[in-house]
Order: structure tokens, then sequence, then C-alpha cells
């Protein structure tokens, strides 16, 4: 047998690695949670969302948006405690995140899913709601262009009611992106070819250690838990989708001026809870910043033993905060 020939068997089932990998199965928790959700369509894309109706004889509304790179099941430790509070309380998974559909190729951007989150609003018939939001991480930068159109009156904005931000890179000059972040966002032609690699058996550690970096010591995901996020990433393939949602970063630095001019303009009531052993956007330098440029807002700086997902890591601090913000107006 030639050597071309060897060559050629060898690369048979590295090519099928390559064009396919099944995605690891979910825990019984995260399929209730998506079983329990329903779906839109947003310019021919499934866009999943949850909804729970709370407490009666109110009308508050409440709009959760996640960070990246997981889904609207990063609120599922105090998605009851909300439900105590408000009326209806609403998640979505932006599209290319979690359940919803990933299309590839495409452009994904913030001004687009500022639309899907407008859409999903309209479909629930919402639009003449005043609504509350709570983001986190990359929703606090689709939460901050939602504020800019509302707070221009652009066609078919949401009245926003007030804005909870938490641990997000919202101003670029603070942010620090992990290292597979970098090598996604940057790395041209390579990024694609990466991002096929990217599977439980070659890379959930590399997966594992990136995520595990962005909790703090003393309040680590479970495995379980980090098994949850990761299958939420790889669901419908979504590990193919990284390196162009991730281009986030870049329209963050592009568009600075849009998303923090509004956020130091608005008459909008704004919080920010802030986890302070975060890596991307560390203590004290972030939140300084944020309190120099951001002076209306008020502030709940939670343990600092906690991290970047403030939400998981401390669940009862970060509700109760919450909670002192949407009850002090």
């Amino acid at each position: 047998m030639t050597w071309w020939l060897y060559v050629a068997l060898l690369c048979v089932p590295l090519l099928a690695v390559y064009l396919h990998i099944p995605p690891p199965q979910l825990s019984p928790a995260v399929n209730s949670w998506r079983t329990s959700g329903h779906f839109f369509t947003f310019r021919g894309n499934n866009i999943f969302y949850k909804e729970s109706f709370g407490v009666v004889g109110s009308s508050d509304v409440l709009l959760l948006l996640h960070g990246f790179p997981t889904s609207s099941y990063d609120w599922y430790k105090i998605w009851d405690s909300l439900t105590q509070r408000f009326n209806r309380v609403i998640a979505l998974d932006f599209l290319g995140f979690g359940f919803s559909h990933k299309p590839r190729p495409h452009r994904y951007s913030i001004f687009e899913q500022a639309s899907v989150v407008e859409a999903l609003v309209a479909h629930l018939g919402l639009s003449e709601q005043r609504i509350n939001i709570l983001s986190h991480d990359y929703g606090d930068t689709v939460a901050l262009e939602l504020l800019y159109r509302s707070d221009h009156n652009r066609s078919g904005h949401i009245t926003i009611n007030s804005l909870c931000l938490s641990n997000g890179g919202i101003f670029p000059e603070t942010h620090y992106p992990r290292f597979l972040q970098k090598v996604l966002k940057d790395s041209g032609f390579i990024s694609p070819v990466f991002t096929r690699l990217i599977n439980f058996h070659s890379n959930y550690l590399l997966y594992f250690t990136q995520i595990r970096d962005v909790f703090g010591p003393y309040t680590q995901p479970t495995e379980a838990e980090f098994w949850d996020m990761w299958t939420g990433i790889r669901f419908n393939d979504g590990n193919l989708v990284m390196d162009s949602i991730l281009q986030y970063i870049n329209q963050r630095l592009k568009h600075r001026e849009r998303w923090v001019g509004t956020l130091t303009s608005t008459s909008t009531p704004l919080h920010m809870i802030y986890g302070p052993l975060d890596p991307v956007n560390p203590h004290p330098e972030f939140i300084q910043l944020y309190q120099k440029l951001v002076q209306r807002s008020t502030v709940s700086v939670l343990d600092e033993h906690v991290s970047h997902y403030p939400q998981l890591e401390d669940p009862t601090g970060f509700f109760n905060a919450y909670l002192s913000f949407i009850n002090s107006f």
C-alpha cells in the first residue's frame, strides 16, 4: 500500500470528526427548562424564551438578558424568587445561544440581538408596557442598545422602566477577555477550524479551565453545573458560531460612544450589581470607572469572593441587592 493511501485512510476518521460531532446529552434539569419554554420566529429563526406568571395584582414585568457564552438558564437559581416579586418574568436565549437557532454563516451583532428582544416583547403583547431589565455580561451591552433606542424614541423600541446591569464589559478600556475569546475573535480563517474542534472529547478541559477562571475559588460550579453550561453551548452546534458572536467585543469598542454615552445621559433608574473578584472586569478599575461616569446609578458590590457570574455564585446576595433597587422607586 502506497504512503498516500495510508494518509487518506487516516484522514477519513479525522474528517468525520471535523464535519460533525454529536452534541452531549442534556441533563434532566436543563431539559426541563427547555420543555417549559416556548419559541417565536425572528427573521426565519426560532428564538427560545421562558416565561412565568408570578404575583397576582401586579403589572410589573421583568426581562432577563443573559451573558456570553451561556443562556437563559443562567437565571435558574433566582427564577422562583423573581416570580414572587413580579407579575411576569421573561428570559430568552439570544440568537446563536442556548436553545435558539444558531445560523451560520451569519453576522451576529448587538444591534440584531436588541431587535430580537424588541420582537419578543411585541410577540408577547407588551409593547405598551414599561419593562424592567436585569442583564449580565453580553446582555449588558444588548441592554444599553435597547436603552439608546428607548431614550431616542426609535420605532419599535421598548419602554424601559428600570435597568440593572451586572459584570458586563461595558467599558472596552477595563475589559480583559479570556484567552479563548481572544483566540476566536482575532484568528481570522483559523477560528472556524478551531471552533470545529471544540467538542467534549478534545476541548472540554480547555472550556472547563476558561469558565472556572471566571468563578471565585469558593463559588465554583459543581461538575454537573459545568456540564449544563457546556451542553447549552454545544446544543445545535453552538461552538461553530462562537467566533462570529465574539465580534461583539469589537462592536463594544466601535460603538463605545453610543452605548456608554446613553448610560451616562439617561434618566432611567440604573443599578449595577458587581462581583468584585471578576478577572474580566477587574476590581477596583471597573467599578471606579463606572461610578465616575455613571453618577446617577446606585451600586451593589457583593462579597469579595464573588466573581463574574454573581447570580450563580451568590444568588441570595444578588437577589437581595436587586430587590433593594427595584423597591427603591
